[in-house]
C-alpha cells in the first residue's frame, strides 16, 4: 500500500502539469483576449476621433506589453509556471488584484455548501438505499423508487427556479414558509451573535443546498440498492443468515460494507461533477462562490484566474481518486495494490 501510495503521489505533479498544459492551450487559442476586450471597453462612448483611436490602441499595445500577450505562447506558459512554483498565482487583469485572495473567501463559500450537500447526500441516499434492497419489491420500494427517477430527472436550473418562486415570495410563499434567495447573509443585519449569525447563513444556505443535493441524492441511492441485491445473493449471506444471525446484523454487518464499493467508485466523480454544477445554482441564487467567480472570469478573458481555477478542479479530482482508492483498502481489507509475488 505504501508504494502504491508513494507512486499515485509522484504521478500527481506531472498529471497537474499536463492539465494545466492543455488547459492553457485551449484557453489561449479560444476567440478573444483580455486586450481586445480592453480595447473593446475602452472604445465605446461615441468616440470617432482619429487621436481616441490612436490613445486606445496604445495603451491596448502596452497592456500587451505588460502581461507578456505579444510573446509567443511557451513563453507566457513559462512565466505562468515560474510564477506558480513560487507560490505566486498572479494578479487579475482588470483590477489588479491578488488572485488568491479573491479566490480563497469564494472558495471557503464553496466548498462549504458542498460539503453541507455530500453530509445531505449520504445521509438520506445510503439509508434509502439499504432499505430498498431489504425489501425489494415492496410498497416502499416502489414508492422511493418512483420519487428519486422523478428527482434524478429533473433539472437543477429548473428545480431552482420554482423554488424561488415557491419560496420566495416573502408576501404569499408557498405552505407560509419563505426562505431568502439572495446571497449567504443578511446585509441589514449589526452585530449579530454566533446564533443569529448562523441562522441567517443556514437560511440563506437551505435552497442552494436542496438545489444541490437532490439528483446526486437519487443516483446515489440507486447504485446503493444495485450494489446491497448484488452482495445479498452471495453464498456468504445466505450461511449468516443460515446460522441464525438476526437479520438486522447480516444487512449491516456483513452485507453493508461489501455495498459501498459502488458508492466509493462514483464518490470519487460526485465532488468535480457537483463543483460544476454549483456554477448554476450560485448564479440563480447569486452566492459569491466559485461559479459566479469563474463566470466572470470566463467574461473578462482572465486568463491566470481559469488556469487557477481549473487547476484547483483538477487537484480536488485527483485527491478524490486517490481517497477513493484507500477508502477500498480500508472497507475491504483484502484489497490490496502491491504486486503479487
Amino acid at each position: 500500500m505504501r508504494t502504491y501510495l508513494l507512486k499515485r503521489l509522484l504521478l500527481l505533479p506531472l498529471t497537474l502539469f499536463g492539465v494545466s498544459l492543455i488547459t492553457f492551450l485551449v484557453i489561449h487559442l479560444a476567440p478573444g483576449d483580455p486586450a481586445s476586450l480592453k480595447r473593446h471597453g475602452m472604445s465605446q462612448g461615441g468616440k470617432a476621433a482619429v487621436e481616441a483611436t490612436r490613445g486606445t490602441k496604445d495603451a491596448v499595445t502596452k497592456f500587451r506589453e505588460r502581461h507578456g500577450f505579444d510573446r509567443p505562447l511557451h513563453v507566457q506558459y513559462g512565466r505562468w509556471i515560474g510564477r506558480l512554483a513560487r507560490g505566486d498565482l498572479g494578479r487579475t487583469f482588470f483590477g489588479d488584484k491578488d488572485i488568491w485572495e479573491e479566490i480563497r473567501p469564494r472558495l471557503l463559500v464553496t466548498m462549504c455548501l458542498e460539503a453541507c450537500a455530500f453530509v445531505l447526500i449520504f445521509a438520506f441516499a445510503i439509508p434509502a438505499g439499504v432499505y430498498s434492497a431489504w425489501r425489494p419489491g415492496s410498497v416502499g420500494d416502489r414508492i422511493s423508487s418512483l420519487v428519486l427517477f422523478i428527482l434524478y430527472s429533473l433539472p437543477s436550473f429548473w428545480v431552482a427556479t420554482m423554488l424561488l418562486i415557491a419560496f420566495g415570495n416573502r408576501e404569499d410563499p408557498l405552505f407560509g414558509i419563505s426562505f431568502p434567495v439572495s446571497g449567504l447573509r443578511d446585509d441589514r443585519l449589526v452585530d449579530p451573535t454566533a446564533w443569529e449569525w448562523m441562522k441567517d447563513v443556514a437560511l440563506h444556505a437551505f435552497l442552494p443546498v436542496i438545489c444541490l443535493s437532490y439528483g446526486t441524492l437519487a443516483g446515489v441511492s440507486r447504485y446503493m440498492r444495485s450494489g446491497m441485491l448484488e452482495v445479498i445473493r452471495q453464498d456468504y449471506i445466505r450461511t449468516a443468515r443460515a446460522k441464525g444471525l438476526p437479520e438486522s446484523r447480516v444487512i449491516l454487518k456483513h452485507a453493508l460494507r461489501n455495498g459501498l464499493f459502488p458508492i466509493i467508485t462514483l464518490t470519487a466523480s460526485l465532488l468535480p461533477a457537483m463543483v460544476a454544477g454549483s456554477v448554476i445554482i450560485e448564479v440563480i441564487f447569486s452566492i459569491p462562490g466559485m461559479g459566479m467567480y469563474t463566470i466572470e472570469a470566463i467574461r473578462l478573458r482572465e486568463y491566470d484566474v481559469l488556469m487557477t481555477v481549473f487547476l484547483l478542479s483538477a487537484l480536488v479530482e485527483l485527491v478524490a481518486i486517490l481517497a477513493a482508492d484507500i477508502a477500498y483498502a480500508l472497507v475491504d481489507p483484502r484489497v490490496s495494490y502491491e504486486a503479487a509475488r
